[in-house]
């Protein structure tokens, strides 16, 4: 089982994976501690060096810890359940790993010349700075990436840490592999200083997310399902959902139909598709819709959505389906083919001459930006794209009133 890597994103189908934190508590007494069983493997899938993570665990918890890299056995004085221990590297994740812009997890930890610690986000393209006054940055400012063995953490030549959400028609990477990278390999022994520090960095979703042919996704619908609750009640209620390993069956049987579709050597019929998504239950779910938009389509979307014109009418029974189809598409676009953009316009013709999606839903999604589907700067360059066709409805609604006027 893997999890997403920003955990307030619940996108089934979300790229970046990292599995769960393991601990089992050793000793008893004052010797007791908790060893993190998998920490060079959630720090691989993290990009950053197994120390870091323990490091900021010992910060958080006022706690020693020990590192052995070479033994691959971390310890943190004290007994930690593996709940805790994961909401405690939320707090890593927000403040070292995700970009401080896009809020993707694709960072490197950069010294400036002037001792500043910057995310260099190779997604977006931003350098956002980090808290110096933590004190894990101090540790990082004596102990720099570069310190750490390639080998045993991959620096800055390691294999990309995270995991794509489901197959490209035909193969690929299986929705759940988790990020791989080099095994450890270096020794280091560090002790950690009592400190502790709230978690003030309220992050948004992750954001730049893989879409259609190389990485299937699903999209949330409600604006509310999106925001990030980093109440107490919301961490504990996360923290009980990771312990006892479960997901909710809604997202499982959405992960469960994209998987499926993805893993066909061939592209299943439009029945095929219909019975798969009844024996799962999905097909009252408007969020089936975005699932579709980004596992069907191809270069040749124009043609290809007029293929499938008979079963998106069957499906897509209410606005919301046709809201979720749009958003779709419009990472399909926006994060993947970007040079498909200019081809908007036709599809929007296609969907609106096959009666796939209203002229009401198309007008809203073309005359309005949203982040609700994909970063806003990346909404609006997709969404100006039909701006030819929303001035042709326009002109066609104008020309239509004009001559019931006549009339």
């Amino acid at each position: 089982m893997s999890i997403n890597i920003c955990r307030d994103n619940h996108d089934p189908f979300y790229r970046y994976k990292m599995p769960p934190i393991q601990a089992k508590v050793e000793g008893r007494g004052n010797g007791i501690k908790t060893a993190v069983m998998n920490a060079s493997d959630v720090a691989r899938a993290l990009n950053r060096p197994t120390p870091y993570i323990i490091k900021y665990f010992g910060f958080e918890l006022g706690a020693q810890t020990s590192i052995s890299m070479d033994k691959d056995r971390y310890l943190v004085n004290g007994v930690h359940e593996p709940s805790k221990l994961q909401d405690v590297l939320d707090g890593f994740i927000n403040r070292f790993v995700l970009c401080g812009s896009c809020k993707n997890p694709e960072t490197e930890i950069i010294i400036t010349k002037d001792q500043d610690l910057v995310r260099d986000c190779k997604a977006c393209g931003k350098r956002t700075p980090m808290d110096l006054r933590h004190k894990l940055s101090s540790f990082i400012l004596k102990n720099s990436p570069e310190s750490f063995d390639a080998d045993s953490q991959g620096g800055k030549k390691k294999k990309k840490a995270a995991t794509a959400s489901a197959n490209v028609r035909g193969g690929g990477v299986s929705i759940s592999d988790i990020a791989q990278g080099k095994t450890s390999s270096e020794t280091d022994s560090q002790t950690g200083d009592a400190g502790a520090h709230d978690d003030d960095d309220d992050d948004e979703l992750a954001r730049q997310i893989h879409a259609a042919a190389s990485n299937l996704e699903a999209i949330e619908v409600k604006d509310d399902e999106w925001a990030v609750d980093m109440s107490e009640e919301a961490i504990r209620r996360r923290a009980k959902e990771l312990q006892v390993g479960a997901i909710s069956e809604e997202l499982s049987k959405l992960d469960e139909y994209g998987e499926w579709i993805a893993g066909q050597d061939e592209l299943p019929s439009d029945i095929e598709l219909f019975k798969k998504a009844a024996e799962l239950d999905i097909l009252q779910d408007p969020k089936i819709a975005a699932v579709l938009a980004q596992a069907l389509f191809d270069e040749d979307i124009v043609n290809e959505i007029t293929e499938h014109t008979a079963f998106f009418n069957k499906v897509f029974v209410s606005s919301d389906f046709e809201k979720n189809f749009l958003g779709g598409i419009e990472r399909f676009l926006g994060l993947e083919h970007k040079d498909l953009i200019p081809v908007l316009p036709k599809i929007l013709v296609q969907l609106y001459n096959n009666d796939i999606i209203s002229e009401e839903e198309i007008m809203k999604f073309g005359t309005k930006s949203s982040k609700k589907f994909v970063p806003r700067d990346v909404s609006k360059k997709v969404r100006r794209a039909a701006k030819p066709f929303i001035t042709w409805l326009e002109n066609a609604e104008s020309e239509d009133e004009e001559s019931d006027d006549e009339e």
